[in-house]
């Protein structure tokens, strides 16, 4: 993913950790991709793809705050390099600076939009503020409505932190009735850290060392996560299967059916998705925008280069390798493999490190949703609609 803006952001999110990152880049440097940077990363980007199709992921910070103008140079870059290939765009914003000039160049160009949105007013708001506090539920709404208005596809993505995980039912509920047909939920856990070295959450952890477990306030809990994708679940495997699509449950499906997972979180291995900063730099992922992880720049050296260093490799391989027993002993190993990297700071009974904190909602909820995913595979592999499901649990009591 690149990131035009890097860590600058019109909101100040009470949970945002890369807000915390502009300390890596000087202040002289700017906030927004030059030209140079951008032609050196979509020709770059394009090169190292051996597919017919190209798959572009912007994000942020804030990307919009880069400009119209930058993107209409991203697509004319496209145009010139792709080589007549098949180049998509997706990008991720808070959808608060979004009008009808945007709405244009977004429809023209088949960008897929993800909107930031954490549930109703109550619960967007208390956690999505400007940087004068205030609310901005209202101006995301109207990004949505401009982006309807010009057929823009969209989805949502959904931070679930420690105050919106208690409200399952009342942030599914409203995302649909916003319109949302794609939905992703992304758990917040951020670790406590020392204030010296640039922020005041801990940095990644490393399976060389016993960790702190120490998570933020506004960190979900692995109990309240584990029941909110479980009474999310249950609404939508009763109602929803073929008409609302939530990623997690998705993917799920597809490694019940003995697909490798379409979400980095829950492959066996990590370390193919790096994260292009606005300066050039290149950086291990998006969740590892720290010293130790940076890869290299733009102009100095190729992303190709970049992802098969063996640092780079070895970085992704340590996923699958540094796996404690319990988790490789564990019935859902499959489905889960361990979770992301940075979230593996925890203990497992006998002691051993790298266990990780959501171990607890992954195993309540994937064991849960496990004989509902077995019947939609089953009648995959019949050639049937998985949306039978519903017409089969009618027919059973709830529980």
């Amino acid at each position: 993913m690149a990131k035009p803006a890097g860590p600058a952001c019109n909101l100040r999110c009470s949970y945002c950790f890369y807000l915390e990152k502009s300390w890596l880049f000087p202040a002289a440097g700017g906030t927004r991709m030059s030209d140079d940077v951008l032609e050196a990363f979509v020709r770059d980007y394009i090169e190292s793809q051996d597919a017919d199709a190209i798959d572009f992921a912007w994000q942020g910070g804030e990307p919009t705050l880069a400009g119209l103008d930058f993107f209409r140079k991203v697509v004319a870059l496209q145009q010139r390099f792709g080589g007549g290939r098949r180049i998509t765009n997706a990008l991720q914003t808070n959808g608060t600076l979004l009008d009808d000039a945007w709405g244009e160049f977004l429809a023209a160009h088949g960008f897929l939009v993800g909107i930031s949105i954490d549930g109703p007013g109550d619960l967007h708001d208390a956690q999505r503020v400007d940087a004068a506090a205030r609310p901005s539920l209202e101006r995301v709404l109207r990004g949505v409505r401009v982006l309807q208005a010009h057929g823009v596809e969209f989805n949502t993505l959904t931070v679930v932190s420690r105050r919106n995980a208690r409200h399952p039912g009342k942030v599914y509920g409203f995302l649909k009735e916003i319109g949302s047909r794609y939905l992703q939920f992304i758990p917040l856990v951020e670790r406590v850290g020392a204030a010296a070295g640039g922020g005041s959450l801990a940095g990644p952890p490393s399976p060389s060392r016993r960790e702190s477990a120490r998570t933020t306030s506004w960190s979900v809990t692995p109990v309240a996560y584990g029941e909110f994708l479980v009474r999310v679940f249950d609404e939508w495997v009763r109602r929803d299967v073929g008409t609302t699509y939530v990623q997690l449950f998705d993917n799920a499906l597809g490694q019940w059916l003995g697909m490798p997972s379409t979400l980095c979180v829950f492959a066996p291995e990590c370390g193919r998705a790096v994260a292009v900063e606005h300066d050039g730099s290149v950086f291990a992922c998006d969740h590892y925008v720290y010293p130790d992880y940076r890869l290299g720049r733009l102009g100095e050296r190729t992303l190709a280069a970049m992802l098969d260093d063996p640092a780079q490799r070895a970085f992704g391989a340590a996923k699958r390798d540094t796996l404690p027993a319990q988790c490789r002993e564990c019935s859902v190993r499959f489905a889960c493999n361990g979770g992301c990297p940075k979230h593996r700071f925890l203990e497992t009974a006998g002691g051993e490190p790298g266990l990780n904190y959501l171990c607890a909602a992954y195993r309540r909820f994937f064991g849960h949703a496990d004989p509902y995913l077995r019947a939609m595979a089953d009648l995959l592999r019949q050639q049937r609609a998985p949306a039978e499901i519903m017409a089969i649990l009618r027919e059973r009591p709830p529980g």
